[in-house]
């Protein structure tokens, strides 16, 4: 069984939810961390809310990065997935369920063709930042939306 009792956490937090709703409106800040900025194929991210933890990111090989650490895609299914197993389990401790074995898989489909625009204005800056939000992939799937899909599948272990 679980080791912590997920409804006695919840339900002080549940009421002061009920009693103040604006509590719980939680806003999560996540910043560029040090990094070096002469490499353009790597970065680190950092939550605001716990400083000493930061993620390496890179580029994707399909776009000329080197693969060895997560690209953002990587992350953001990796959000997904870690959200969808926490919330399991904490459901499955909730309701007194034991889980034998829990496994969650993401996975996302990635078109790399991209094409340049022409500078309009002719500034640089300008154009970085336009570029940019174009081709930040993790930023255009959040704007556009994504079909999603969930297929769960129950295995009965023999006993």
């Amino acid at each position: 069984m679980a080791r912590v009792n997920v409804r006695d956490l919840q339900t002080p937090i549940r009421q002061r939810y009920r009693d103040d709703p604006q509590a719980a409106q939680i806003r999560l800040k996540v910043r560029s961390s040090q990094a070096d900025l002469t490499d353009p194929l790597h970065c680190a991210a950092q939550p605001v809310s716990i400083p000493n933890i930061s993620w390496l990111s890179g580029a994707h090989p399909a776009v000329g990065g080197t693969g060895d650490v997560p690209c953002s895609g990587d992350l953001l299914l990796g959000a997904l997935a870690a959200c969808q197993e926490t919330t399991i389990r904490m459901v499955a401790a909730n309701m007194g369920i034991e889980l034998a074995a829990l496994e969650v898989e993401i996975e996302a489909d990635w078109d790399t063709r991209v094409t340049v625009p022409q500078d309009v204005k002719g500034e640089r800056a300008d154009r970085l930042l336009r570029s940019a939000e174009k081709y930040c992939v993790v930023l255009n799937t959040l704007r556009n939306g994504v079909p999603v899909a969930s297929d769960f599948s129950l295995r009965q272990l023999e006993v």
